[in-house]
């Protein structure tokens, strides 16, 4: 039995590298007292024969509820019009690797997901056998337990284990034994014996480089043979060039490099025969004939059932973004699968993705690769090229070594339909550009060029000029394109006050500085969950606190004098929102062309090593350089540049900055504060270094309890333990300008007091005595009270709108807009809903304290005896 001790350890797989067992199963766990709820979001066809759909997948993990958004291309393949087949890295050549964005793109699939696992320190290359379009490009390894997908001449779906056999044979009889095809090493299980030693390989044109699978442990001999006949021997040595398209190159190392120098000679005639066959000798599947097989891990699905897993599985409470292929019952349908660890989406345990497979329709399937490396991509309707599909668990799509491609094989039939291409929302008086597309009878679509259409809008919900759409008033517009015969309908959504859940000023890390201008950027988010930034033109902008102007997206700041910080209100079609921001200063406290402060290397654990240097950049100024080597130890590991703690930081900052050059090593970057009772602050600054050269990254220190004055103690990367090996285990990062920023105080309300009684119209302000015009009173269980009066006595504002009949509270860092009589507010751009509507009684506005006090940050007490009210 052979093994890989440092294949790809996706998904919460762990094939260790000092434990082996070459038996090992683990019976599936039932989810205890839960009842997973799986839904189905949306359907989509991608071509004739292929449907992608989404689901949710809710269940109870660790006593809470939690939801996974999960995709799955069901593909009909008794369709003559579509095909599953394997994408390969790039130019169809392993060691290339690419996202399947990138494969997708590259081969013209409507539709894909990563496919097989790959040893991440090696030359790219798939763990498992590969067949694409008919020709065998890999082998599979002598492991046991990794189970293969493949569709054999009948287009039948098989889902089983598959092994290798195969002889060389030189001129004189001699026979060796072959290895394998284009493989890379691994070790044998449970003995731990490298693959290459004493082995025999062959590497064909898919191999996409002239170093074949040297890692140093053993010495090549390489054999050119084309056409059958010996071109080339490079006795210990490798042969420069990659196999030619009618040949193959074979290694040899140890006895098998004995063979060739013994028996093989330059123009003699050498034979290669080999078969992939099943591992039960009682299956006889012709593989030659096979249209399509790809490599996995362990079974997961069964004749409908939860598998005992063929592969060791290091935790089923792992969870992760999966990936995942199998087929139905009766052999009709394939299903692509992927499920998402991101944001919401809670990811998948083993046990866990078995039994969504079982409830989207999988009979038996299989685990391929998962973690970072999970992407399915799809062609929308009418569109050209394919999409991600799905969120990545890492925020960018890894590339891998090969994927499981979705192609359409249909003819250019009759128009079908037409597509109208439009943003997902857009706003009142927003000239909107529309296009159409289209697709035919085989779901294949046609180009926009080449249909012209006539638009037109129902109910007056707005104007067209040409194929730009300029909406006149809110709700849902109903957009027509026709053309020869042909129409198309859609629902497009205008997003007036009514349709907004939030509307957000994009400036929470801005300071104020004179002369400065500022981009300010309006992100709406609709009911419907539709989330776009609002045309500049179409906000209207209220700028309070400092001298300066806000318009068409800028606020530009004249004059600072006097002012502590700027209010600054947006407002779209009656909705308003409200940031402020306050003035403030950056300081550099470490640049090493001005400000240096020793820097240090740290790491831990003890076989990792780190270093840091100064550098200079492309423009001359210096930087610090940190290196790191996380190839050695176990666990968690860390790479740190320390500086000197004996530098305080100046003053209270609420910001920190530095410039960062990423490596994309996806590992974490953190810095290590030390506050003033001595206790070490770890504050993130990029979950993942997911980007390549220079970039800010900010760091809010006001969400620490930070005790001022503070050090900065360290600057340092972290590679997990979990999902390692799909970080970059070497590399550098550059640092400069660390900067920390102070924000001035913004004005705060004033500090009184006011007391109420409710049915009562006397009160207090600050002790004193005075006369309501109308009492607090008691509704539906809520209190309302008068509030100018409340208002004013707490600092606040009120401004009331007569059209609107709109009341707008503006207290501190806080505006609210409420409308009488009816139960939606908004805060600070938020939506809220009351229990009770504010009123007018007796010429007075009544609001409801509750929602007030909780949005405004009011202090209430009550004294429920006396029935009276504190507010501060």
């Amino acid at each position: 039995m052979i093994v890989q001790k440092k294949w790809k350890k996706l998904s919460c797989i762990v094939l260790a590298a000092s434990v082996y067992l070459s038996t090992w199963s683990v019976a599936p766990t039932a989810l205890a007292n839960t009842q997973p709820v799986l839904t189905k979001v949306s359907e989509e066809i991608l071509t004739s024969g292929a449907i992608l759909k989404r689901y949710t997948w809710e269940t109870i993990r660790s006593k809470k509820d939690i939801k996974v958004n999960a995709n799955v291309i069901e593909v009909d393949l008794t369709n003559p019009y579509v095909k599953l087949d394997v994408m390969t890295g790039t130019d169809n050549q392993f060691t290339k690797k690419q996202t399947v964005l990138g494969m997708a793109k590259e081969t013209k699939a409507v539709g894909g997901v990563n496919g097989d696992f790959y040893n991440t320190q090696a030359e790219g290359v798939p763990m498992g056998p590969q067949i694409s379009n008919g020709e065998l490009m890999a082998t599979p390894p002598y492991l046991p337990g990794f189970y293969t997908f493949a569709l054999d001449q009948n287009n039948k779906p098989v889902v089983d284990l598959f092994t290798f056999q195969g002889n060389i044979i030189a001129k004189d009889g001699a026979v060796y034994p072959l290895g394998g095809i284009n493989k890379t090493y691994y070790w044998s299980e449970p003995d731990g014996v490298h693959s290459h030693i004493d082995g025999m390989f062959m590497y064909t044109n898919a191999w996409g480089q002239e170093g074949r699978s040297n890692d140093g442990v053993t010495v090549p001999t390489e054999v050119l043979v084309q056409n059958g006949i010996i071109q080339q021997i490079e006795d210990n040595g490798i042969i420069r060039m990659i196999a030619p398209t009618d040949g193959y190159i074979l290694r040899a190392s140890g006895k098998a490099a004995d063979y060739v120098r013994e028996h093989l000679k330059v123009g003699d005639p050498l034979k290669a025969d080999y078969q992939v066959i099943a591992q039960d000798p009682s299956k006889t599947y012709d593989v030659s004939k096979f249209k399509m097989m790809i490599g996995g891990h362990t079974i997961l699905v069964d004749q409908g059932q939860p598998a005992a897993f063929s592969r060791e599985v290091a935790s089923l409470c792992c969870t992760r973004s999966r990936t995942a292929l199998g087929y139905s019952k009766d052999q009709r349908y394939a299903y692509l699968i992927t499920a998402d660890y991101s944001g919401e989406s809670k990811g998948l345990t083993m046990a866990e993705l078995q039994q969504f497979m079982i409830q989207v329709g999988v009979w038996k399937g299989l685990n391929l690769d998962g973690g970072g490396s999970t992407q399915m991509v799809a062609r929308p309707l009418g569109e050209f090229d394919p999409v991600l599909a799905n969120k990545t668990e890492t925020g960018i799509q890894r590339r891998v070594v090969n994927g499981v491609g979705v192609y359409s094989t249909a003819p250019q039939g009759q128009p079908k339909a037409l597509i109208v291409q439009a943003p997902g929302a857009v706003f009142i008086g927003e000239a909107a550009a529309l296009g159409t597309g289209g697709y035919d009878e085989f779901y294949n679509p046609i180009a926009a060029g080449t249909v012209k259409a006539e638009w037109s809008v129902a109910g007056g919900m707005g104007t067209f000029q040409d194929h730009v759409f300029t909406a006149s008033k809110a709700g849902t517009a109903k957009i027509t394109a026709a053309a020869g015969g042909a129409s198309y309908t859609t629902d497009l959504e205008v997003a007036g006050r009514d349709q907004i859940a939030s509307l957000k000023i994009m400036a929470d890390s801005m300071a104020l500085s004179e002369g400065e201008t500022y981009k300010i950027p309006v992100v709406a988010t609709t009911l419907s969950g539709k989330t776009r930034e609002v045309p500049p033109e179409l906000i209207q902008w209220e700028l309070l606190g400092v001298e300066g102007t806000a318009a068409n997206g800028k606020l530009t700041v004249k004059s600072l004098a006097g002012s502590k910080g700027a209010q600054l209100i947006a407002r779209y079609d009656g909705y308003s929102t409200m940031t402020t921001i306050p003035v403030g200063i950056d300081k550099v406290w470490y640049d090493l062309d001005n400000v240096a402060v020793m820097t240090m290397s740290d790491h831990k654990p003890e076989e990792v090593t780190a270093a840091v240097y100064i550098k200079p950049s492309e423009t001359g100024n210096k930087y610090l350089e940190l290196k790191y080597d996380f190839t050695k130890g176990t666990g968690n590991k860390w790479a740190f540049a320390t500086m000197d703690t004996g530098v305080l930081v100046e003053g209270q900052p609420q910001m920190l900055k530095l410039r960062v050059n990423g490596d994309e090593s996806l590992n974490w970057l953190r810095t290590e504060l030390v506050d003033n009772k001595g206790e070490t602050i770890r504050v993130d600054l990029a979950r993942n270094v997911n980007w390549k050269g220079w970039k800010q990254v900010t760091a809010d220190l006001s969400e620490y309890n930070l005790t001022y004055p503070i050090r900065l103690k360290s600057v340092y990367l972290v590679n997990e333990e979990i999902g390692q090996d799909e970080r970059a285990a070497q590399g550098s990062i550059g640092i400069d300008d660390i900067t920390f920023t102070y924000r001035g105080a913004v004005q705060q309300p004033a500090l009184n007091t006011v007391g109420l009684t409710v049915d009562k119209k006397s009160v207090t302000v600050n002790g004193k005595a005075m006369t309501l015009e109308q009492a607090p009173y008691i509704t539906e269980g809520n209190t309302l009270i008068p509030l100018r009066f409340v208002a004013d006595a707490l600092g606040g504002t009120v401004r009331w709108d007569d059209k609107e009949r709109k009341v707008t509270v503006i207290r501190g860092t806080k505006l609210i807009d409420l409308w009488i009589d009816h139960k939606d507010l908004v805060v600070n751009g938020q939506r809220v809903t009351a229990e009770v509507a504010p009123v007018i009684k007796s010429d007075l506005t009544m609001v409801p304290l509750r929602i007030l006090s909780e949005n405004l940050g009011w202090k209430v007490t009550w004294d429920a005896k006396t029935r009276q009210i504190t507010l501060q």
